[in-house]
């Protein structure tokens, strides 16, 4: 089985990207969907995250996303040593999913694959990218974030381009070329991959 790891910037569309792959029958792991489950549930990450923000990081036993969110792009010192708690903990269950997964391909979807080093533990890696203002109004409309903190977050991450230069494959989300058909010719190539590598 083939393990791909999907990324790309904040709006760039990777859910949707990866909804159209679940439409083919293959599992999809969310990272990011995974880590707040685990910042509600994994007492490491608890005492950590209480210990790094305050009370104030959860309430009623539910993790106050606005009120981390707007520490961590304010400070980045917070925003490493959250990584630092969170990353090696959902890395780990990120990999005792996939080694549980039974098809031909599995995929994992993350923001920070390169900045994290887990890109290494892929087989290949697909990039979503999307025009600039394009991902701000879809960032906006989703998060109710202002234009600046949009801008503001984009430039705390990895620089699309040099993100998709690291890809194997590369989804245009543009609004204008089909998502399906691009995933479709992605899927066909991570089959035919998969045997070439079975007759090897």
């Amino acid at each position: 089985m083939l393990k791909a790891g999907i990324t790309g910037g904040i709006g760039s569309g990777k859910t949707i990207v990866c909804q159209v792959f679940e439409t083919l029958g293959i599992p999809v792991l969310y990272a990011d969907t995974v880590a707040r489950q685990l910042m509600e549930s994994d007492a490491r990450i608890i005492a950590g995250v209480r210990n790094l923000f305050g009370e104030q990081a959860y309430t009623g036993g539910r993790l106050n996303n606005k009120y981390i969110g707007s520490v961590v792009f304010a400070d980045k010192e917070k925003l490493q040593q959250l990584n630092a708690l969170t990353h090696p903990i959902v890395i780990q269950y990120g990999a005792d999913w996939m080694a549980r997964q039974q098809g031909d391909y599995a995929l994992k979807e993350a923001a920070l694959f390169f900045e994290s080093g887990s890109h290494l533990s892929m087989d290949v890696m697909i990039g979503v990218a999307a025009p600039l203002e394009l991902r701000i109004s879809r960032t906006i409309q989703r998060d109710g974030l202002s234009r600046q903190t949009v801008l503001d977050r984009i430039a705390k991450q990895m620089d699309q381009e040099e993100k998709m230069k690291r890809c194997d494959f590369v989804i245009l989300n543009d609004e204008k070329h089909s998502i399906i058909d691009q995933v479709y010719t992605i899927h066909k190539a991570l089959l035919q991959r998969l045997q070439q590598t079975v007759v090897l």
